[in-house]
């Protein structure tokens, strides 16, 4: 039995909703490392911004596990709920309405890709 290597890189608590980062992940997910880092950098969105980091991160560790940089790809990138922000906004006639401000946790995972 084979034991695959993988590295991985998890950002909490980031300061974007996890449905925009989302968007973002399901455009990167399957492609290999260096693909998605360009995407990432042509994406016009903040979350693109944020994930790049992440991105890098795991390349970084992949690279100190000592994979091959030039095969890996992503095999899992997910954004997960992180807690809530919760303020108040006063309205019209006494009333107050309650702001969530939303985080994401950002995890990426990579794999080596078997030759066939």
């Amino acid at each position: 039995m084979e034991v695959k290597k993988e590295a991985r890189a998890i950002l909490r608590y980031a300061r974007i909703s996890p449905t925009k980062a989302r968007q973002v992940l399901n455009v990167i997910k399957g492609k290999s490392a260096s693909e998605a880092l360009y995407q990432l950098k042509v994406i016009p969105k903040k979350a693109a911004r944020i994930i790049e980091g992440v991105l890098k991160s795991a390349i970084a560790n992949a690279d100190q596990k000592g994979l091959n940089l030039d095969k890996l790809y992503i095999k899992k990138a997910v954004a997960d709920q992180g807690p809530m922000y919760k303020k108040w906004m006063p309205r019209a006639h006494g009333r107050a309405t309650m702001i969530r401000k939303r985080t994401s946790h950002i995890t990426i995972v990579l794999e080596e890709r078997e030759e066939d």
